[in-house]
């Protein structure tokens, strides 16, 4: 569902890793079973690109309405299978004081993501801990597992029924992380019913308290029937802050590989 790829991706009871957690009713076969298939279409609907790149600008927003921008760029590898997640690296290249730092992440299912952040100032390699997913990413509202957590398999669902968004009938699908130390207890998500996209995404933390809002807008399709989303904000009502994201023209079948998205590749950034 929400990829990114930022972008996109969806990744599927309900184990109970803090108290918060077992507010969360159980859904019943049936509708775990349509959310479930109603995710996957999603998510398989996004397969076949081999690999992407991207140029993108996020404009941070904070609560007195005050904004400031940083240049960035993506590059993605797609999973081998459903057993595996997909690879990335994200660079910021402006402004200054950002610029070099970047973010390597290799999609897990149920164990831990793999996740370095280089930070140039510094010249080293910082491997981001299992318990530190949900820190916010380079001061935006989007966390470090927001960039890795769209696997179809990190999740349970648990389909709600239908709704209207944006003038689009959608289907609204609950889905709970089955990872450990995510900072979400769920999210419940939109998914147009008519190109199978996720249009939004409530964010809930861990005492079940709606945190952010995920809208991913300007839908494009590419060749091939690989649809991308070029607006991405993400609003923390708990903070007043937000963070929107405006990619440019996806590229995809870029020959990137397995050497490309290694640990070393992070000090040779430029």
């Amino acid at each position: 569902m929400f990829k990114h790829k930022l972008q996109n991706n969806v990744a599927a009871a309900l184990a109970v890793l803090t108290l918060g957690f077992s507010l969360i009713p159980a859904a019943s076969a049936d509708d775990a079973a349509k959310g479930f298939e109603i995710a996957a279409r999603s998510d398989r609907s996004d397969l076949g690109f081999a690999s992407s790149e991207v140029e993108a600008v996020m404009t941070l927003t904070n609560s007195a309405g005050k904004t400031s921008t940083r240049e960035m760029y993506f590059k993605t590898l797609e999973k081998e299978s459903e057993e595996v997640g997909d690879k990335s690296l994200t660079v910021f290249e402006t402004p200054r004081d950002v610029q070099g730092t970047a973010l390597l992440s290799h999609a897990r299912i149920l164990e831990a993501d793999d996740q370095w952040l280089y930070l140039p100032a510094l010249k080293r390699v910082k491997r981001i801990s299992s318990t530190n997913k949900s820190g916010p990413f380079v001061g935006s509202e989007f966390a470090f597992e927001d960039f890795t957590s769209t696997e179809l398999n990190k999740y349970d669902y648990n389909y709600v029924g239908e709704d209207t968004f944006d003038g689009m009938a959608v289907d609204v699908v609950e889905r709970f992380p089955r990872y450990e130390n995510s900072g979400y207890v769920r999210q419940v998500a939109l998914v147009d019913q008519s190109v199978f996209q996720v249009r939004k995404i409530d964010f809930y933390d861990r005492k079940d308290t709606l945190l952010k809002t995920l809208t991913l807008k300007d839908y494009r399709e590419y060749e091939g029937g690989i649809w991308r989303a070029h607006t991405l904000e993400m609003v923390n009502h708990q903070t007043g802050k937000s963070t929107t994201l405006s990619y440019g023209d996806y590229r995809f079948k870029v020959g990137l590989e397995e050497k490309d998205f290694v640990k070393g590749v992070l000090k040779r950034i430029r």
